[in-house]
Formats: C-alpha cells, sequence, structure tokens
C-alpha cells in the first residue's frame, strides 16, 4: 500500500475506533469495519442471523486491504493502553453455531476478529461486566409475516410466526420452537420474571408499513415458565392487597 493511502486508511481507522470507544468503553474489529463504511450495518445483520457464511465476503473492500486495517486497528489499541478481550460470536439461530469472520477460516485470523479492545480506565468490575455482556448469545427473533403465502424451506409448511435462515424462512415447527408459548408486550413485570426463568425464549417482532421498522410484539417462553412467574405475581399482589 502507498504510504499516502496507508495514512489515509489509518485516519480513517482511528476516527472509527474512537468514536466506538467513546460511544461503549471497548471497541472491536466489527466496529471499525462499520466505522470506516467497509461494512455495511444490513450485512452484518444478515451475518449475525446466520444468513451469511462469513463476515469478510460481504465487506466492502479486498482481503489486503481488511488486513491492513485491521493491523492498524490493533496498532491503535495496544498504543492506547487497552485491554484485549476475547469475545463469543454466536450466530442468531436456534442452532447457537459460532459465527465465522473470515474467509480461510484460520483459528488465528478467527480470533482476532474476536477480539474485543477495552479501556483499561474502567474499574475491573466494570470491565469483567462488558465481557460478559458482550459475550452474551444474541436474542432469537421470530418474525410475524405480513406476508401469509410464505413457505418454510423446509417442510414447505407455513405459520402465524417464521424465524429466518440463511436459505429462507423456517416454520416453528422446524425451529424446534413450536412448544413455546406467546406472551404480549405489555406486563414489563411479567416479561422480566418469566425471561429470566425462561431457559429457551425468542423476542417476537412484526413489520410496520407506517413507521417502517420491526415492531416488538412480545416474547415466546416455556410454557412451565410464565406459569410460575403468574403464580408469584398473584401471590405478591394477594399478600399487598
Amino acid at each position: 500500500m502507498h504510504p499516502h493511502n496507508r495514512e489515509k486508511l489509518d485516519d480513517r481507522v482511528r476516527r472509527a475506533a474512537e468514536a466506538a470507544l467513546a460511544a461503549r468503553k471497548y471497541v472491536s474489529p466489527v466496529d471499525v469495519l462499520v466505522g470506516i463504511g467497509w461494512l455495511d450495518p444490513g450485512a452484518l445483520k444478515r451475518w449475525q442471523q446466520g444468513q451469511v457464511g462469513y463476515l469478510e465476503g460481504v465487506v466492502q473492500t479486498n482481503l489486503p486491504r481488511i488486513s491492513e486495517a485491521m493491523k492498524l486497528f490493533r496498532s491503535w489499541a495496544a498504543a492506547k493502553g487497552l485491554r484485549p478481550s476475547e469475545t463469543a460470536y454466536i450466530a442468531r439461530t436456534p442452532a447457537r453455531q459460532m459465527l465465522r469472520f473470515s474467509k480461510s477460516g484460520d483459528p488465528a485470523i478467527e480470533q482476532l476478529y474476536r477480539t474485543h479492545w477495552i479501556s483499561g480506565d474502567l474499574p475491573q468490575k466494570k470491565q469483567k461486566r462488558l465481557v460478559e455482556r458482550a459475550s452474551r448469545a444474541p436474542e432469537l427473533v421470530v418474525i410475524q409475516p405480513l406476508n401469509e403465502a410464505w413457505k418454510c424451506h423446509r417442510c414447505a409448511g407455513t405459520g402465524d410466526s417464521l424465524i429466518m435462515e440463511a436459505p429462507g424462512p423456517v416454520c416453528l415447527r422446524c425451529a424446534g420452537l413450536d412448544d413455546l408459548e406467546f406472551l404480549p408486550a405489555g406486563n414489563a413485570l411479567l416479561t422480566r420474571r418469566v425471561k429470566a426463568n425462561s431457559a429457551r425464549h425468542a423476542v417476537v417482532v412484526r413489520f410496520s408499513r407506517s413507521r417502517q421498522r420491526y415492531e416488538r410484539q412480545g416474547l415466546l417462553v416455556e410454557h412451565c415458565a410464565l406459569s410460575e412467574a403468574q403464580t408469584e405475581l398473584e401471590q405478591h399482589n394477594r399478600e399487598c392487597s
């Protein structure tokens, strides 16, 4: 890379990294790729949902430039005195598979992509919480489709809800979520209790044409967790009345 171009890239990487660090007290390679404009947020979301084989495949530049940007990012992070922390990247799918970053799949490259850099100015407890939050598995997202004519790509069936996979939509039976019960949004206390006690849950969303965005409708939760939470709240209300 020409020294002038490398200097320009270094400045772009630095500004993207500093913005992410200021906002969240840590910064990741993904933050930098999005910040410099090489990774479209929509493509990132598809990768997180397991619809893209590997992240480098949707980064809008060639592999040598990606490699150079990541080297510049790590040099900046080390000079800044940030602390490296390896983070799990888990797909937003029922299979919960580990996401792949690189075309090669080389373990050393994958580890570099998974490494977040945390501000050393934070107290140890806050650093630990940041690490735990970043490594937490993402919530599953179930969609209530506007188009009722959709077909499951596995069984050709249909239903009121679906979850997206790389080949297409999947019905809840094929996804292994058909035993969960729908809890509508509206009761925040009940939702928190059920979510804490349900080993499996998924956020249910529906697209709003008027607002042009997906809006949360409620949760799919385990029946036993819902029953227990409802009983606990009823007992609590009786005791307080």
